[in-house]
């Protein structure tokens, strides 16, 4: 893997050159906030690379994260919706048990010791 990113940067190193050393035009580069007397245009498109490739990297990250986030947020909601479902059946469970309890102590309450017949 170290390997192929050597290469791939190696390569976009040598078109970076290409373009610099193809491109010997200068020109005038107004930038809003000043004006660049003489510039190169092989700079002047390495630069905008550049700057589109950390832009896109950085706008490709921030998509990233809200569609991790978003991902995130409904496997826990289905968490959830589980435990509850979970929870309400362990509930049902145990009143069952309470009724069934309370149901064999009124039955075991209700003999007496005089209501035995002797067979």
């Amino acid at each position: 893997m170290r390997i192929f990113l050597t290469a791939v940067l190696l390569a976009i190193f040598s078109y970076a050159l290409a373009l610099v050393l193809k491109n010997p035009a200068e020109l005038q580069v107004d930038l809003l906030f000043t004006t660049v007397p003489v510039m190169r245009l092989g700079l002047l498109l390495l630069l905008t690379l550049a700057l589109g490739v950390v832009i896109g990297l950085l706008l490709g990250i921030l998509v990233f994260k809200v569609i991790q986030k978003s991902w995130e947020i409904k496997h826990l909601r289905k968490d959830i919706e589980h435990l509850r479902r979970e929870q309400i059946q362990v509930a049902k469970t145990a009143a069952a048990e309470a009724a069934a309890s309370a149901k064999h102590e009124k039955t075991v309450l209700d003999i007496h010791a005089e209501d035995k017949s002797p067979l």
